[in-house]
């Protein structure tokens, strides 16, 4: 995925649904949450506890979209480092709010398509192994383990518990 010349191949997601206790639509529509109830494909973007930026994709069915927690960036590295004021490499797009930094996204990009400009996706010509485990910073439905992570990245936000590859 690319954004205006900066990105990387997406190594880390996590899933919600509309059903999902843990999701930001388990309650219905609201003017923070109207994104996901988009199109599939849209963004829905959000604050986190007032601080950082989350990137999500909504998915096919309403209320439901994967939160990006990381990349492993090979575009406009420089910018990203800038944008981050890190050269460290494991730093600069492990979780949702330093990829959000690196990338340049903001509350603008809510309700934009990841199928026009500014964003850039292609799809990878190898397949992917993943590790799959539960998601990180919720406190609802803890138990459901839909988070997903490439296996052999060494740039993932959060290791994977060792039982679950």
């Amino acid at each position: 995925m690319c954004l205006g010349g900066v990105g990387g191949v997406i190594i880390e997601t996590e899933a919600y649904t509309l059903e999902d206790p843990a999701s930001h639509s388990f309650r219905g529509r609201t003017a923070r949450n109207a994104s996901m109830f988009g199109a599939p494909g849209d963004v829905y973007v959000y604050r986190s506890y007032g601080l950082h930026w989350c990137l999500n994709i909504v998915a096919d069915e309403p209320g439901s979209a994967v939160l990006l927690r990381a990349i492993e960036p090979d575009t406009g590295l420089a910018e990203m480092c800038a944008r981050r004021q890190t050269e460290k490499l494991a730093l600069l797009c492990a979780g949702p709010g330093r990829l959000c930094q690196a990338l340049g996204i903001t509350g603008e990009h809510n309700g934009l398509s990841i199928e026009a400009l500014p964003f850039q996706f292609e799809a990878s010509e190898t397949e992917a192994h993943l590790l799959v485990g539960p998601r990180i910073g919720v406190t609802r439905a803890t138990d459901i383990a839909w988070r997903f992570g490439r296996v052999g990245s060494r740039l993932l936000s959060r290791n994977f518990p060792k039982q679950q590859a």
